[in-house]
């Protein structure tokens, strides 16, 4: 598919785990047009390896950090001021294979977006960010994904997916308040709706996340955005009809039983429970161009 292809990378204070995404981004058969990396206000040199060794790449520098989900909206909101026809997001902890963005654009045409195969450290595909499939997804959609080597899909995480920059337009920005967790689910769902996602297995991404796991591992102060967030997607968000909110909902409280039951300590995530609950209910996310220009 032709177009042009902006990179959007958003970091935060992981120097050298940038570095490799950058170079992998350079040593692409396809390369993108232009490379945006978002920096959530790092405190670790990221201005100064940005100009000294990637002199090419536009660092777009937030005065603080709005988390993955603010800086993935500015990110976003950049490429489209950049005049992209796709965007390919991912974070700074993602190392594409040489050919990620190319099998992603030979499949792109007609979807709203393309998701990458996200593999660990050690080649297993990493459960934390694999795409759900579309349920009611019929044979001849599985039949003509699977010619292309792809899977229909629901939904995806901000580990190497490309974006449709026109559906982008129509549906809006990612919600920037949701600071972290669940950004993802929101924003794709929401593009998704009455749209075309999906995997391809032939674009492979390297996650390098410290621990092999998946979404149900103990998050210990973070499961507040957990709890806050899918609060906010299952009661505001557009993304989901009726039937799929019931259905991603019971999804949700079995894996936080899950979590509980594995959690060295409970008492913190029953705190962050009942405070993601109680944030939720009282109140939704702000716009997200307020929260990019709080100071």
């Amino acid at each position: 598919m032709s177009g042009r292809v902006v990179a959007v990378v958003v970091t935060y204070d992981r120097r050298e785990l940038l570095a490799e995404a950058l170079a992998a981004l350079r040593a692409q058969t396809r390369p993108a047009d232009a490379v945006v990396v978002v920096d959530n206000a790092s405190s670790d040199g990221t201005p100064e390896l940005l100009r000294e060794r990637f002199p090419e790449v536009e660092a777009y520098r937030l005065a603080r950090n709005t988390g993955g989900a603010g800086g993935f909206a500015a990110g976003i909101g950049r490429a489209l001021e950049r005049g992209a026809d796709l965007i390919w997001v991912m974070d700074d902890d993602t190392v594409p294979e040489p050919g990620a963005l190319a099998a992603l654009l030979a499949v792109a045409p007609g979807a709203a977006l393309v998701a990458s195969r996200v593999v660990w450290t050690d080649g297993r595909d990493h459960p934390m960010n694999t795409p759900r499939p579309r349920p009611g997804a019929s044979p001849a959609e599985l039949a003509a994904a699977a010619g292309h080597g792809c899977v229909p899909v629901r939904s995806a995480s901000f580990v190497s997916v490309l974006l449709d920059a026109a559906v982008v337009a129509e549906r809006g920005l990612p919600i920037a308040d949701y600071f972290l967790w669940n950004d993802d689910f929101e924003y794709t769902t929401r593009l998704l709706r009455g749209n075309k996602g999906l995997l391809c297995r032939d674009s492979v991404v390297v996650h390098k996340t410290r621990t092999f796991g998946g979404a149900d591992a103990d998050p210990g102060e973070r499961f507040f955005y957990e709890v806050r967030n899918k609060v906010w997607l299952f009661t505001r968000s557009p993304g989901l009809a009726p039937a799929e909110r019931a259905l991603y909902a019971a999804s949700t409280l079995r894996r936080w039983a899950r979590t509980f039951v594995r959690s060295g300590d409970r008492a913190v995530l029953a705190r962050g429970l009942l405070r993601g609950l109680a944030a939720g209910l009282r109140s939704g996310p702000r716009p997200t161009e307020e929260v990019l220009r709080t100071p």
